[in-house]
C-alpha cells in the first residue's frame, strides 16, 4: 500500500545519504535500513528458466571434439596405421597427370616408404575426413601420416622428400620459397589438369608388382 511505498522510498534515501558522505563509510546497512522494513527476495521467473534451461541444453562448448568424432578418428588410425605407419598418398584416380604422377613415385620410391589411395575410394573417403577435409574434395593431392596430413605444395614436397636422390635436395630447394606462390603454381595445374591432360577411369599401374602399396 501506500505506506510500503514511503517506508522502501525513505529507505533508499537513507542509504544513498550514507554511501554519498564521508561519515557514512564504515557503517552497516543494518544502521541505514529502518527497522521493520520490508525485505524483498528475487526469483528467477518464467524467462529466467528459459535461459538456463537454454544453457544446459547447448551441451558441449564449440571446440570440444565429440565422442563420435573422436572415435571415427581413433578407428580410422587403427585400420590404416596400427599395423603400418607408412604414410598414404590420396591422390585423383581418374586424372592422367595424377596417375603418371603415381607410377613415377612408384619408380623412384625405391624403398617403399610410401603408399597410396584414389581420392574416390572408400580409403580416400575416410583418409579426408580424418584431414578435416569433406568427403567428396579432389581438389588436391594430400599426404596423410599418423600424426598429420599436407596438401598441395606442401604434401609434393614432403612426397619428394621421400624419394630417392636428386629429389630429396630439390625439395629442399623449392621449400623456402612463400606457400603462397608454391600453392598458387599447384592451383593453376590442378585447376587445368583435365583440360591438359585428360581423364581415366580407373588408375593405370605400370606394373602388378605394386598392388601391394594401395590402400583401398
Amino acid at each position: 500500500g501506500q505506506d510500503t511505498k514511503q517506508s522502501w522510498l525513505a529507505m533508499v534515501q537513507v542509504r544513498a545519504l550514507a554511501w554519498r558522505s564521508p561519515s557514512g563509510a564504515g557503517k552497516k546497512i543494518s544502521d541505514v535500513i529502518p527497522q521493520g522494513g520490508p525485505v524483498r527476495t528475487r526469483r528467477f521467473g518464467a524467462r529466467g528458466s528459459g535461459v538456463m534451461a537454454s544453457a544446459r541444453r547447448r551441451g558441449p562448448r564449440a571446440g570440444a571434439a565429440s565422442p563420435s568424432s573422436a572415435s571415427s578418428s581413433t578407428q580410422t588410425d587403427s585400420t590404416y596405421f596400427a599395423a603400418d605407419d607408412r604414410p598414404i598418398i590420396l591422390f585423383d584416380g581418374v586424372c592422367n597427370l595424377c596417375n603418371g604422377g603415381v607410377n613415377f613415385v612408384l619408380d623412384w620410391d625405391a624403398k617403399g616408404k610410401l603408399r597410396m589411395a584414389a581420392l574416390q575410394s572408400g580409403a580416400g573417403q575416410e583418409l579426408l575426413e580424418r584431414s578435416g577435409r569433406r568427403r567428396d574434395d579432389i581438389s588436391s593431392i594430400v599426404l596423410v601420416e599418423k600424426d598429420q596430413s599436407y596438401v598441395k605444395s606442401q604434401a609434393v614436397l614432403k612426397i619428394a622428400e621421400r624419394l630417392s636422390v636428386p629429389f630429396p635436395l630439390l625439395a629442399q630447394f623449392f621449400l623456402p620459397l612463400p606457400l603462397l606462390i608454391r600453392d598458387g603454381v599447384y592451383d593453376q595445374v590442378a585447376a587445368n589438369r583435365y583440360f591438359f591432360f585428360g581423364k581415366s577411369d580407373q588408375c593405370r599401374l605400370s606394373d602388378d608388382r605394386f598392388q601391394d602399396r594401395f590402400v583401398d
